[in-house]
């Protein structure tokens, strides 16, 4: 065996060494995991007892389980609605921080924090004292307008609207890849389509917008993906129960609650899993949907 070879081999070894951690953590802790769950989502398993083998009996009942269908509504609905409104806030923000603000840094430390925090149970119990009935924005609403504004989180008309409007607060991290992205637009364009006539807002469409599509498209498929997986918003504002009349009730609420409440294991293996096929056929959508509006810089 050459020299070479035995070169070759030992820097596979030590790159396989350094591997290790992770290869073993994602055998251990993701794959392992997500096949365990996979053979349960076919059984009937209580966490108390052995599981029993029951085909595609609780995918079939999914189709019957009304809960199930008003978590899969609501849950859509607040993807539909928070995602733009989130990426439409972060793109509006990007725009003026990169006006060359004095105190960029700081400004951009102040948008992301809300982000770094919004999964938290603390800024939760924060929004439902903001929304409740005797809350900052009700006192506000009567002493400017004299409006005696109901209590927006357990009215179900207006619950939802408080939990998109919560995600959308939280626009910072999309906020600063769009301020990248748009750090990366020559200003030479802009000069050019100046000459040619173009006022700001047409700038905006036929410059910034074009070439900031692959951005635009990353956030859009990684907020998607944490939208569907939305979870600690609705537990805390509506006490873990969905309410009031299942309008907060999440896809993962409802999730939690057959595998930690109930205790239907199995069941909610399937719930999960279908939430991952959900998943998977959006971002699926996503990408083929690409090729007719995102524009990349090495394209004729």
């Amino acid at each position: 065996m050459s020299k070479t070879q035995n070169l070759s081999k030992k820097q596979n070894g030590v790159a396989f060494l350094f591997l290790s951690p992770w290869i073993v953590g994602f055998l251990v802790l993701t794959l392992g995991p997500m096949l365990g769950s996979l053979y349960l989502s076919f059984t009937d398993y209580d966490l108390f007892n052995a599981p029993t083998w029951a085909g595609l009996e609780n995918y079939a009942r999914l189709g019957a389980d009304p809960r199930y269908l008003a978590s899969l509504k609501v849950t859509l609905y607040y993807v539909l609605f928070s995602v733009p409104l989130k990426l439409g806030f972060a793109l509006f923000i990007a725009l003026i921080l990169n006006r060359g603000l004095r105190g960029l840094g700081f400004y951009r430390s102040v948008f992301y924090l809300p982000s770094l925090l919004g999964g938290s149970v603390a800024v939760a119990l924060m929004w439902r004292q903001i929304f409740s009935y005797d809350g900052i924005i009700n006192q506000f609403l009567w002493s400017w307008f004299g409006y005696d504004a109901p209590s927006w989180i357990t009215n179900p008309d207006y619950a939802l609207g408080t939990l998109v409007l919560l995600a959308a607060w939280q626009f910072g991290a999309p906020m600063v890849i769009f301020l990248a992205g748009l750090k990366q637009i020559p200003q030479d364009m802009y000069d050019a389509a100046a000459i040619d006539g173009a006022r700001p807002v047409q700038q905006f469409f036929y410059v910034t917008v074009p070439l900031l599509t692959p951005i635009i498209f990353f956030n859009f498929v990684m907020q998607t993906i944490g939208a569907f997986q939305a979870f600690t918003p609705s537990y805390i504002i509506s006490d873990g129960t969905g309410g009031p009349a299942d309008s907060t009730l999440f896809y993962t609420l409802y999730l939690y609650e057959q595998a930690f409440t109930d205790f239907e294991m199995g069941y909610a293996s399937a719930i999960a899993w279908v939430l991952v096929a959900i998943i998977g056929l959006a971002t699926t959508v996503s990408f083929l949907s690409a090729k007719y509006w995102v524009h990349y810089g090495d394209e004729g």
